[in-house]
């Protein structure tokens, strides 16, 4: 039984949820022998040990059920510097990947060139949860570039987060 109250109307729940900023990434693998791709703001480390992380997707995704067959699965942290390609990612485009830089693992993961940081996955567990999906990947290789600013979605929007100074001289 759902209980919708006016409360917690799918509206301003998106409306609260937009308070919560979150970074952006791509999940894209070959297929075939082209990419397909998509954009999740609901990306999240699980465990370190195994190494786990997560997003979740929309049951209504047309997108999920090609990637889902995938063997491997590219998870691209998205930088400022590819608020582009969370755009196209995040559309409907026949080729979602026109005019991105990417390169395709071994194992066919694609991952987007300039990301803050990238993983490597595969899948490890699905979770019902109401209209959407918890993808649950295992990660199986990975690197980071600390001096690429991420992209933030925050309140349906693409923003950047700018590097802070600290000035040690403030204390």
């Amino acid at each position: 039984m759902t209980v919708t109250s006016s409360r917690t109307d799918p509206r301003r729940l998106r409306h609260v949820f937009g308070a919560f900023p979150s970074g952006v990434v791509a999940v894209a693998a070959l297929t075939g022998d082209a990419p397909a791709g998509l954009a999740a703001s609901s990306f999240t480390s699980v465990s370190l040990d195994p190494p786990l992380v997560s997003f979740c997707i929309a049951r209504t995704s047309t997108t999920w059920p090609v990637l889902r067959a995938a063997p491997s699965l590219g998870v691209s942290i998205l930088s400022g510097a590819l608020e582009h390609a969370g755009r196209q990612l995040a559309g409907r485009a026949a080729d979602r990947f026109a005019g991105l830089s990417w390169r395709a693992t071994d194992g066919g993961a694609v991952l987007l060139e300039h990301a803050s940081g990238w993983f490597e996955t595969c899948i490890e567990q699905e979770v019902r949860a109401g209209d959407h999906d918890i993808v649950v990947l295992r990660v199986v290789d990975l690197d980071a570039h600390h001096d690429l600013s991420p992209l933030i979605f925050h309140a349906s929007r693409f923003r950047h987060l700018e590097s802070l100074v600290f000035d040690d001289n403030l204390s």
